[in-house]
């Protein structure tokens, strides 16, 4: 368990490196497409996006945060999926979702931050439901400075009840019950909080613990239907999650640091990617 987690963090602490191969994905800011439709390939945390579509900023339920971070681009599929739970959020009256980092232009690996998001089929989405967004479009101010706030107690493990509405669990199995999506990140404190409600849990196998996600989830969509270059990950497991796998991540070997990570190269892309990238 201890080596299997030091390979994943690894990952993680990676996301904080930067490499000439990224800044090349990151300073192109118009789509481009190989082939007759929209394909994802590779893998999410090694692949790319040939034919990626734009997030409009504003939209039904939602607004786009940090658009100077130029991480609005996703497969047809994932602008689709945001665009359809805003306007659930917005019939339902839970407030405004405030939409995150979606992937650049044409995918590919990011200068800094994620690891992941690599082939459009990622999208973060941030707890704090706006209700001041929902009468106007919020200044380009706002969107680069709010700040989602964090739904744990500081320096705890505990959900801050002040930040924490049933709209969230309401929206999180509402996009858990979508076919097309294949997991959710979330705290652990959040899925633990899940798990203790005794309404129906058949949902909560694609809500997954994973570190960090305290102050927003992360959706991922499956492979799109003919995208014959993307790898999907591995199966879910066939529980709900509210067991000893989720006790583990409350516990020291959890918690305790790691050395610092050795500067880890580049993770290797299909070789398809050259071409979306030199397009």
């Amino acid at each position: 368990m201890k080596f299997s987690i030091f390979i994943l963090l690894l990952g993680i602490f990676s996301e904080c490196f930067s490499s000439p191969v990224d800044n090349n994905w990151a300073i192109i800011k118009q789509s481009a497409q190989i082939g007759d439709s929209a394909q994802s390939i590779g893998s999410y945390t090694a692949g790319c996006l040939s034919g990626a579509a734009q997030l409009p900023q504003n939209g039904t339920g939602y607004q786009l945060m940090r658009p100077s971070r130029g991480r609005s681009y996703g497969h047809p599929d994932l602008i689709r999926f945001i665009e359809s739970i805003g306007h659930t959020a917005h019939s339902r009256h839970w407030g405004v979702l405030l939409i995150g980092d979606l992937g650049q232009a044409r995918g590919g690996p990011t200068p800094s931050g994620h690891r992941s998001h690599q082939t459009g089929l990622d999208v973060d989405i941030w707890y704090l439901l706006s209700q001041q967004a929902a009468t106007r479009s919020l200044a380009f101010n706002e969107r680069e400075h709010w700040s989602s706030p964090s739904v744990l107690v500081a320096k705890s493990d505990a959900i801050d009840d002040r930040q924490w509405s049933a709209a969230h669990e309401k929206i999180l199995e509402t996009v858990a019950r979508r076919p097309e999506v294949d997991r959710i990140f979330v705290n652990p404190s959040v899925k633990r909080l899940l798990c203790t409600r005794k309404s129906a849990h058949d949902w909560l196998r694609k809500v997954r613990p994973w570190w960090g996600h305290d102050d927003h989830f992360h959706v991922r969509l499956k492979c799109p239907l003919n995208n014959k270059d993307c790898t999907g990950q591995e199966p879910l497991p066939e529980s709900d999650g509210c067991d000893a796998s989720l006790a583990w991540w409350f516990s020291e070997e959890a918690k305790k640091p790691v050395p610092a990570a050795k500067k880890p190269g580049p993770l290797a892309l299909p070789a398809l990617c050259d071409a979306v990238l030199n397009k």
